[in-house]
């Protein structure tokens, strides 16, 4: 069986293994007090030019998701997100589960525009019974999105404007933060990135890491105690240097955007290959996530050799599935689906 599930089906790059066995015998300081995170952290903030910014590594997505979200938040806000995204969606009601609510505005394409956010919010205090409902509290978006799009500089821009105008946080969830960074559509810097939001995560569990996502918050104002809420959220490691070694190797000599181009550049002869054979998209093709839209019969035949997700219903004879490629695919069962196709 070849795997196209998800981009975490692997393990992750050698150069981690190795620096884990290497390191094996070290006695270090725990809970992300060490020399290794201390390292990394310093690649982190060097590679989006912010000295100020802090840096907190977690163990996954969505355990940073929640304690961004609800680090942020007071009791009556709430978090604006598209309809499609993860916190909405795929997090078990986990942002819910800690008594805040997912303000949501549907999305054809897995994003939201800062006119969408800006009317959200309008609408809100504008209201004569805005003290009756929950108040938008934070502004949360996914590069890529939960569709594979991605947000142009400008569309980012126009967003952090809005964020910035009502006092509203911008948190941005980059658990495939390489893979929309390495994309061919994209015109966005990592510093860019950093300069427009208030909080993100450059995610490593999806690329390249065993585990782990590290956050990064640049407005001062959310970095006091988020230390109590990564403990009260049982995300304080106490072997905290195993996520420190983790993105030291990522951090190195450019290696997480090495291997994110690796990932994108598999996904575009993948791309190239499903058109090659006659096939469209739901979505458009940006990052690793290929939305292609098949019929049931060829679907069904596929799946005796090849393992991929169900997204949506198209039409009575087809659905829309999902092929993802990541930092490790390799070109040959590529060249094994395309032949299948």
């Amino acid at each position: 069986m070849i795997r196209f599930d998800s981009d975490y089906i692997e393990g992750c790059i050698p150069e981690i293994l190795n620096a884990l066995n290497n390191t094996n015998d070290e006695q270090t300081v725990g809970y992300g007090e060490d020399e290794h995170c201390a390292k990394a952290k310093a690649l982190i903030k060097k590679a989006i030019a912010n000295k100020d910014s802090e840096v907190y590594f977690l163990c996954g997505g969505t355990q940073a998701n929640v304690t961004i979200i609800s680090s942020i938040l007071k009791a009556h806000q709430g978090a604006i997100c598209a309809d499609s995204g993860h916190i909405n969606t795929h997090e078990s009601g986990a942002i819910e589960a800690c008594g805040y609510k997912c303000l949501t505005i549907p999305s054809s394409d897995g994003k939201i525009y800062a006119n969408e956010i800006e009317k959200m919010i309008n609408d809100h205090f504008d209201s004569e019974v805005a003290p009756h409902m929950v108040q938008p509290g934070i502004i949360y978006i996914s590069f890529p999105t939960e569709n594979g799009t991605i947000y142009s500089k400008k569309e980012l821009t126009n967003i952090s404007k809005v964020a910035r105008k009502y006092n509203i946080p911008l948190f941005i969830d980059g658990a495939r933060l390489g893979y929309g960074l390495a994309s061919p559509h994209n015109d966005l810097t990592i510093k860019d990135l950093a300069k427009l939001c208030d909080v993100f995560y450059i995610g490593g569990t999806k690329v390249g890491a065993l585990f782990g996502e590290a956050v990064v918050i640049t407005n001062k104002a959310y970095q006091k105690d988020f230390k109590y809420h990564i403990k009260q959220h049982g995300g304080m490691l106490a072997k905290g240097r195993l996520l420190g070694i983790q993105f030291e190797e990522l951090f190195k000599n450019d290696k997480y955007m090495e291997i994110s181009k690796h990932c994108i550049d598999m996904a575009t002869y993948l791309s190239k290959g499903f058109k090659a054979k006659g096939y469209k998209f739901k979505y458009e093709a940006e990052t690793n996530q290929l939305f292609p839209i098949i019929s049931k019969k060829k679907i069904a035949e596929l799946k005796k050799n090849f393992s991929f997700q169900y997204w949506e219903s198209y039409d009575e004879n087809s659905d829309v599935v999902r092929f993802v490629t990541s930092f490790m695919t390799k070109k040959e069962n590529i060249d094994s689906l395309i032949n299948a196709l």
